[in-house]
């Protein structure tokens, strides 16, 4: 029993000296090559370089995507905020002018319809980057459409 357990011991042992050589062996000939590309190439041309600037690259834009992501959820939140904010101080005003007798026809409705159109064209512009014409879809939808536009078309 115990020749055939130090048997084993010393495949393993085996193993693990062949591991080890082969862990030395790759290290070196990545400090070689990383010697002989800085003879050759100059930095911004290096390929070992190149590698990890691109791996790098890769992890900046997905934390961009999220970051761009988040940005316009809070965009879109604050237009529908604005938006809801303005026409029901709109609505009072106007109900306010009313009961006082003092309501001014068409009075500041040009800056109403001007903030109007301007909520449209922003909703248009976020369809037709995206191709999806329909206008029933709510804000948190444009907001995906607007997400999907900008950043997945890259």
């Amino acid at each position: 029993m115990g020749h055939n357990y130090q048997h084993r011991h010393q495949a393993t042992d085996g193993l693990l000296s062949l591991f080890t050589k082969a862990n030395h062996d790759l290290a070196s000939v990545h400090l070689k090559l990383e010697k002989e590309f800085q003879q050759i190439y100059p930095d911004s041309a290096n390929p070992m370089k190149l590698v990890s600037r691109i791996k790098k690259i890769q992890e900046d834009i997905s934390t961009l995507k999220e970051q761009c992501h988040q940005l316009l959820a809070a965009k879109q939140d604050l237009i529908d905020k604005a938006q809801r904010t303005l026409v029901e101080n709109r609505d009072l005003v106007q109900r306010m002018q009313a009961s006082m007798g003092t309501s001014l026809p068409g009075e500041d409705d040009s800056a109403f319809t001007n903030f109007k159109q301007i909520i449209e064209e922003w909703t248009a512009q976020v369809r037709s980057r995206t191709g999806n014409e329909t206008h029933d879809s709510d804000s948190g939808d444009v907001n995906k459409l607007l997400f999907s536009a900008i950043v997945e078309s890259n």
